[in-house]
């Protein structure tokens, strides 16, 4: 894998080798010092040209627990403030000598265009509403997680999800919706009209509308963030409106079976798409979600820069 710019680029195969290598570097950051020589002499740089906390934060961390060296892109201060374009950016940091470029983009496609101006490894941060795979990965690792904390064989085969709220403007929906799918899992898209894209019947999804009736059926439930930013239009009466028929309240919350997971890929608007009290139950995965986040991401890296069998250090 030269890069990692789909969940299609990787299929159900390479989605199981991502989650199987994972198992390693969870360990390798439970240890006392979290830290093997994996990628020393590497260098991974993040080009973000939007805002984000756990994403950067997660792939810097992944990054320095294998020992490569890292550089931290920031517009703000950045000469695309007077001018440069993204190519002379993107081609200016690989002179530097750069081996992976982790890259979110508020345009669709630039992570494919980023890989054909250069040779370095490019990861796909997060582009517009298209995709964000390794939220998606993480995801599925969670869930196989909790599947075989309880006992199970960790098989996503016949899993019902949920993915709730603003599905249109949600990369990481896209990204989940090939994921889970590809691994067996049923999904079910929950939201209004006006939230869910164009020509989702060619989607391998189930579609409703009425959320109450999906949450005892489900496995999972992912709630999804409302993306006021991304909004050209007014596609929801109001955000109370909205949080009376698809937030996860306390009392929606009890449809749920008592081994229902709850998931959110943040940030979270508490009080709008998930209670406080919700996201803080012991059926939350939120706090796992991003934990096992960084272990995920040196997993991908591991796989794009890495050679032999040195995955344990």
């Amino acid at each position: 894998m030269r890069d990692l710019l789909s969940i299609s680029d990787l299929g159900a195969d390479g989605i199981e080798e991502v989650l199987r290598l994972t198992d390693s570097f969870v360990e390798v950051s439970e240890r006392r010092i979290p830290k093997v020589p994996t990628l020393r002499g590497k260098t991974v740089v993040s080009l973000f040209y939007e805002d984000s906390t756990r994403t950067r934060l997660s792939f810097e961390s992944a990054a320095k627990r294998l020992s490569a060296d890292t550089m931290n892109f920031s517009v703000s201060t950045s000469s695309v403030n007077k001018g440069e374009s993204l190519r002379d950016t993107v081609l200016t940091i690989e002179a530097m000598g750069v081996d992976a470029i982790v890259v979110r983009h508020a345009s669709a496609g630039v992570p494919w265009q980023v890989a054909q101006w250069v040779g370095a490894a490019v990861v796909n941060a997060g582009d517009g509403w298209h995709e964000h795979p390794t939220q998606a990965l993480l995801d599925c690792y969670t869930i196989r997680e909790r599947l075989l904390e309880r006992g199970g064989s960790g098989s996503f085969d016949g899993l019902v999800v949920a993915i709730v709220g603003d599905v249109k403007h949600s990369r990481v929906a896209r990204s989940d919706i090939l994921a889970l799918t590809a691994l067996g899992a049923e999904v079910t898209l929950v939201a209004p009209p006006t939230l869910l894209p164009p020509g989702i019947g060619s989607w391998p999804v189930v579609v409703s509308h009425d959320l109450d009736a999906v949450l005892p059926k489900v496995d999972v439930v992912m709630l999804l963030r409302m993306q006021v930013e991304r909004q050209d239009e007014a596609l929801l009466p109001s955000m109370r409106e909205y949080t009376a028929t698809y937030g996860l309240t306390r009392d929606r919350a009890r449809l749920l079976g008592g081994e229902a997971l709850v998931m959110h890929p943040g940030p979270m608007n508490r009080g709008v798409e998930i209670a406080a009290d919700v996201a803080d139950d012991p059926r939350s995965t939120i706090v796992r979600q991003v934990a096992n986040g960084v272990a995920v991401r040196m997993a991908v890296l591991f796989l794009l820069l890495g050679s032999g069998s040195e995955a344990h250090g």
